[in-house]
């Protein structure tokens, strides 16, 4: 079996935690990354022992270079992925995708015309918990369910925004508590619950200084299954709390807190329900990133590339494939629309 070679484009925090998830691959080493940054190229080389670049072009070129993480800042995702796309490299986008709907098609169109597989970083869908829930929307223990909720009321000091001249901008992060914080919330809820097809909104800036996009936002949604649903997002609530997904129907209904389930009741009980209780009752075991951006685990990760890693080798479809990742951007843009407008927006844009 041919060792795959990953490399990484962008070094900044998030490289951190495709490093270690690379490196706990089976048949997968990093074999390279690429930052403008020489700084930040020598460092990233030292403490994973790979090969670095400052010119993107010669590092699409190294020869051992088989998948292409791209790690920028989100609104640099298209310039990176389609650079490699068009070098025959497949490619993973860390979320989101891009921060528009139309810049995420520009990517999954250049990876369809080089056949190459595009996945999407949403390493949430892969912790158990989530997966339990999914499997009992699907079986329909739920009944009719009637409302879906996000909550992500999570903390951010000033001095994270001023860390760095990208943070906070329209152009470079796309948005502020919803694109960048609520979105994992966010592609989970419609991973669960399916389209939206109406949301209403308001956005604002509460607590930050010197950024342009929201720190605080809640939106209402209608799901096409006829559903109703609230996202709340911001990165204003000291201390900073656990993201929150409920699914509430009328024969059962699911709290999730991060990688908890912290309800779990059902009309009709099966035997495996109380395991699920047992099991899944518990705390997260980091803090979520609700008040530390670097505080998550990267396990997640792993689980996400090595599916793309199995797609690759078995010619398979991936699972967070671009048009899945594209989803919680569009309804993000949606919700964007209808907090500028005051306006109710109808989904698909």
């Amino acid at each position: 079996m041919k060792t795959l070679g990953f490399g990484v484009i962008g070094l900044g925090m998030i490289s951190e935690v495709h490093a270690k998830a690379i490196g706990d691959l089976d048949g997968c080493r990093l074999v390279a990354g690429f930052d403008s940054s020489e700084e930040r190229a020598i460092q990233f080389g030292r403490t994973y022992g790979c090969r670095t670049y400052t010119s993107l072009d010669e590092f699409l070129a190294d020869p051992d270079l088989d998948i292409v993480t791209v790690a920028t800042p989100s609104g640099l995702h298209l310039d990176g992925a389609i650079a490699a796309a068009e070098a025959r490299k497949h490619v993973i986008v860390e979320k989101p995708l891009e921060i528009t709907k139309q810049r995420c098609n520009q990517i999954i169109a250049a990876c369809a015309a080089n056949d190459v597989k595009l996945a999407g970083v949403f390493p949430s869908r892969y912790h158990e918990a989530p997966k339990l829930i999914k499997q009992a929307i699907e079986q329909g223990r739920f009944g009719k369910i009637v409302m879906a909720d996000a909550q992500v009321k999570w903390y951010r000091t000033q001095a994270y925004y001023d860390s760095g001249a990208w943070r906070g901008t329209w152009k470079f992060d796309g948005g502020g508590a919803l694109m960048n914080q609520s979105i994992h919330a966010i592609d989970l809820l419609q991973w669960f619950m399916g389209d939206v097809t109406e949301v209403f909104a308001f956005t604002d800036t509460l607590s930050h200084e010197r950024i342009e996009v929201e720190d605080t936002a809640v939106a209402v949604l209608k799901f096409s299954n006829g559903a109703m649903g609230v996202i709340e997002g911001t990165t204003s609530a000291y201390p900073g709390f656990l993201k929150k997904i409920e699914i509430l129907g009328t024969k059962g209904s699911v709290v999730m807190e991060e990688e908890s389930i912290i309800a779990w009741k059902f009309e009709e009980e099966l035997p495996e329900d109380q395991a699920i209780r047992a099991k899944y009752f518990h705390g997260t075991s980091t803090g979520g990133g609700a008040s530390d951006p670097k505080a998550i685990g990267h396990h997640g990760h792993t689980m996400l590339f090595g599916s793309v890693v199995d797609s690759i080798r078995h010619d398979a479809q991936v699972e967070v494939s671009g048009e899945s990742a594209r989803n919680a951007v569009e309804i993000i843009e949606g919700i964007y629309r209808s907090a500028q407008s005051g306006a109710k927006v109808n989904l698909p844009l």
